[in-house]
């Protein structure tokens, strides 16, 4: 396979384009952000990006806590709306025909629509260059309950969340594995079954 080489760049993808909300519930604001992931499992830890000019790199700066929502295929123009607009002007929330409710913790509105919501406190800031990164601890978790089974266990797969690659929104597809399938032992029929 013949490879082409360019110089670095933000080539990762694809990439969760989350609804990240900040405020309070008398003034929200809400933002799309793209470059986010995990980076610990203990304690549970998670990053976003954002331009110091965006309107909510101050709220979030000033409060210490963000809220992380997952979308939708269902989101997927709010979520566009959120990335190219301002919380300045507009009010994104209302523009979109979104709805606020405050988690159990009580420290961040998170979005209803989500079928996650992280809320998260924020323990560092890196400037790293055209964004800082805020590093955060992840302090609570809400889920939808129309994705918890009788076991509860989270079943995202049903949701229709949405991937955002090189400037395009996409549908996250079939399921073609499960963490450690690769490795497990196959059982082994019981004796007399062969």
């Amino acid at each position: 396979m013949e490879k082409i080489h360019w110089n670095g760049g933000a080539m990762l993808a694809p990439l969760p384009p989350v609804l990240v909300t900040c405020g309070t519930m008398e003034q929200p604001n809400i933002l799309t952000v793209a470059w986010t992931g995990i980076c610990c499992t203990h304690p549970p830890m998670t990053y976003i990006s954002v331009r110091p000019t965006r309107h909510s790199y101050n709220i979030i700066r000033e409060s210490g806590v963000f809220a992380i929502n997952l979308p939708t295929t269902a989101l997927v123009k709010a979520v566009d709306f959120c990335g190219v607009r301002s919380g300045r002007d507009t009010d994104k929330i209302k523009a979109c025909g979104l709805h606020l409710v405050m988690p159990e913790n009580g420290i961040v509105p998170v979005l209803d629509e989500a079928p996650v919501s992280l809320t998260c406190r924020v323990t560092q800031i890196l400037p790293l260059g055209s964004h800082d990164m805020f590093l955060a601890e992840i302090i609570g978790t809400d889920a939808d309950s129309r994705y918890v089974d009788s076991k509860g266990k989270l079943n995202l797969q049903q949701s229709g969340l949405l991937a955002y690659a090189h400037g395009e929104y996409f549908a996250l597809g079939r399921k073609c594995g499960e963490f450690g399938y690769s490795v497990r032992k196959k059982k082994k029929p019981p004796k007399g079954r062969r």
